[in-house]
């Protein structure tokens, strides 16, 4: 098939050049724009009790819902406020609704307490306004930031002239800034992926259009990959995480200059044996350089297609396998990215050859070390002493990633999202001024739902006793008296916790004790439902072991599958997809190390476990499937398994070498994005494909299977020199 399609290709190159560039100007034109979003409870799905809980108090409390937008008020000399500033905050909160306009996400300004009493700080120098949202608003789509940045204008406007300043900070002000960091970080990331890509392809090809080449390319291609998902997620109505659009920049450049690279090698050595056969005479003839560039591409697609096709397929699979998740958020990110690397590797296959075929051996220009081999090749060496002594080298590697697997143990878990916020944005400033002047647990107290089961009148006696044992449940530091909605049936109770609703302790306090209290002392004939923040949390962490114990193994599964097929075998797939998961554990545990211990952060963000299984997995997959690949071509050239080790070591080193190099490169410019879930992811991603390349792939998969020898290719034996193929060294080469 691989040969087929590069005999096309060679032959009809501006065909698909073509068909590339009137696909991409049709997406660009019709494709719906990507829609993300940063509320953690659109994650979850409808069954989870913190949703109901939601959905109960918005039908029934709607002016006491989670806050949209928290205001901050304070005098602009740090002195405690007044009598006369506060009668100002008063006016400011019944003058905003108004001048904001009735289609905007503000329903009304509380300046009170539950209790009716001023919402002022016990210093005196603080007072809050809080925001609901208005009936039929979401909070987090572009029209309620739109609204939170009129919201700021018009706060400036009504404050001048007094003593006061105000911030915003609450749901929809960290979702605007969210996006506007989100928007910066992707401009970041972008810039210093490309940055990147192109200086390392300087120093390994000392080319200026292979430099380019990824720049050109994966942008054409990440105008096709784009409109897709867009599409994707409108007609399924997918929620996807605001960190998407960054992560997309790096997947498409990263293995998009992979795959680039995986091709672009086996041309390189194609030509270089074609000048040695031929010599560089040949290359002056026009008729004879142009058969040597349609061999060249020939044979690559025909060589490396099949690694690249199954790499491709397994990233495909692994991120495809998130849709077995329960969050609506890996739903989303899973097809995003399975769209992303399809496309890539379809252009791998066909755009990047064509290209090339187009170009011609002025694709290495104006280098001209393309033509010869280096004789001192590092990896060939590397190759020998591998082959000598493979044991050694499976035993060291082994227990690099095992000694840093260990420290995976101790991961724990963070589900702030607004952690990920950098620090001066003005709802973090505005969040900080107010946890320094309220108790912890103040910032979002936490709603206990209690409906009656048949619709029936709730009893006032009942519901105080009811509210009272809550207040006697661990975590609990004050209990607001119950709100009855209008029709009697539902009743909310706001408790205020003694941690900080987004901490460790607040999320444990509500998935014990408090839901405990709630569940069992509520009043006969009623159902109760705890909601807020923490238990979003809570029902996120329960989700998220759920999706571990089926994501994992399904995904695992579905490689291994795809492995024993590329490479007829029962036996190999095995240890390399233990090779994977170890990876996996060392690249977690890596994690753990420098961000938990070493910085004392508290946990990594809940993600992280699923991001780094998904991209090392698939990718450290990607560098097996290349060296193992590789590996089995030596051996049916009637070499042994040491000798085929060394020789694969040699040959597909500098590949899994440039290509680990900048894949990790691109992901760690995650960590230029400015917020605590890139830098960690970044960091992560980028450690995890380094291990994936120049441990796994380089050291341990072909020590490994050098050891095993011919019982690793059980039962299909594809080590085994094929009698019908001719080899290359005896055909004519530019007729071939």
């Amino acid at each position: 098939m691989f040969r087929s399609l590069g005999r096309f290709i060679a032959r009809h190159p501006w065909y698909v050049i073509g068909t590339w560039v009137v696909l991409a100007v049709l997406v660009a034109i019709l494709a719906p724009a990507l829609q993300t979003t940063s509320e953690e409870s659109e994650f979850l799905p409808d069954h989870y009790e913190s949703v109901q809980a939601i959905e109960r108090q918005a039908e029934n409390f709607p002016g006491a819902t989670t806050p949209a937008a928290i205001l901050v008020f304070e005098r602009e000399d740090g002195e405690p406020l007044t009598e006369e500033d506060q009668a100002e905050v008063t006016r400011i909160a019944e003058e905003l609704g108004p001048e904001l306009g009735e289609e905007t996400f503000v329903q009304q300004v509380v300046t009170t307490d539950p209790q009716g009493n001023a919402n002022v700080s016990e210093d005196g120098q603080i007072q809050l306004g809080i925001i609901g949202l208005a009936e039929g608003a979401t909070g987090f789509d572009p029209q309620a930031f739109e609204d939170a940045e009129d919201l700021r204008t018009e706060l400036d406007d009504l404050v001048e002239g007094t003593d006061l300043s105000v911030q915003t900070t609450g749901s929809v002000p960290q979702g605007l800034d969210s996006q506007e960091s989100s928007e910066q970080t992707l401009a970041i990331v972008g810039i210093a992926t490309i940055v990147l890509i192109v200086g390392l392809l300087a120093l390994i090809f000392r080319s200026v259009i292979i430099c380019l080449m990824p720049v050109v390319l994966v942008g054409l291609v990440s105008v096709v990959a784009n409109g897709l998902i867009g599409w994707a997620n409108e007609i399924f109505g997918l929620q996807a995480d605001s960190s998407i659009e960054a992560i997309l920049v790096v997947v498409l450049y990263g293995i998009g200059t992979d795959y680039i690279l995986f091709f672009l090698f086996r041309y390189r050595e194609r030509l270089r044996y074609l000048v040695a056969e031929h010599g560089e005479e040949a290359l002056a003839e026009p008729a004879t350089r142009r058969a040597m560039v349609r061999n060249g591409v020939e044979y690559a697609i025909e060589r490396a297609g099949e690694a690249i096709a199954s790499a491709g397929g397994a990233v495909i699979v692994a991120f495809l396998a998130l849709l077995l998740s329960s969050l609506s958020i890996f739903k989303a990110i899973g097809p995003a990215l399975a769209i992303a690397v399809g496309v890539t590797l379809v252009a791998a296959l066909t755009l990047v050859p064509a290209t090339v075929r187009v170009l011609g051996r002025a694709v290495f220009w104006p280098s001209k070390s393309w033509r010869k081999e280096p004789k001192a090749a590092r990896f060939g060496a590397m190759g020998r002493r591998l082959g000598k002594r493979p044991a050694l080298h499976a035993v060291a590697s082994g227990l690099v990633m095992a000694a840093l697997a260990v420290f995976a143990l101790g991961f724990n878990p963070s589900f702030d999202f607004s952690s990920s916020l950098p620090e001066d944005v003005e709802s973090t400033e505005a969040l900080e001024t107010f946890q320094e002047h309220f108790a912890a647990g103040q910032t979002e107290p936490v709603p206990v739902i209690v409906a009656a089961e048949d619709g029936a009148t709730l009893d006032q006696q009942e519901l105080e006793t009811y509210a009272a044992a809550l207040g006697e449940a661990d975590g609990v530091d004050q209990v607001y008296p119950p709100q009855i909605s209008e029709d009697g049936s539902t009743a909310q109770i706001s408790l205020v916790l003694e941690s900080d609703p987004v901490s460790d302790q607040a999320l444990q306090d509500v998935k014990g004790p408090i839901r405990d209290v709630a569940h069992g002392e509520a009043p006969e004939g009623t159902e109760a439902f705890v909601g807020g923040t923490p238990s979003v949390f809570a029902d996120l962490q329960d989700a998220m072991e759920r999706d571990y114990s089926v994501v994992f193994p399904a995904a695992a599964i579905v490689i291994m599958l795809i492995l024993a097929l590329l490479l007829r075998s029962l036996v190999a797939p095995w240890y390399l997809m233990a090779a994977v998961g170890l990876g996996f554990a060392a690249t977690l545990g890596a994690s753990v190390i420098v961000f938990q211990h070493i910085q004392g952060e508290p946990g990594l963000i809940f993600m992280l476990p699923i991001y780094i299984y998904l991209f090392v997995t698939a990718l450290g997959t990607d560098y097996n499937i290349l060296m193992i690949a590789r590996l089995r071509e030596e051996a049916r050239e009637g070499r042994e398994p040491r000798d085929a080790a060394a020789e694969a070591v040699r040959h597909a080193g500098p590949t899994i070498a440039a290509a680990g190099v900048i894949l990790a490169g691109t992901f760690a410019s995650l960590m230029l994005g400015g917020n605590a879930l890139f830098e960690s992811m970044g960091f992560a991603l980028s450690v995890g494909i380094l291990i994936a390349a120049f441990v796994m792939a380089m050291f341990f998969t072909p020590a490994l299977t050098a050891l095993i020898g011919h019982a690793a290719w059980w039962p299909g034996h594809g080590d085994e020199k094929k009698v019908d193929e001719v080899p290359d060294d005896v055909e004519t080469p530019i007729e071939r």
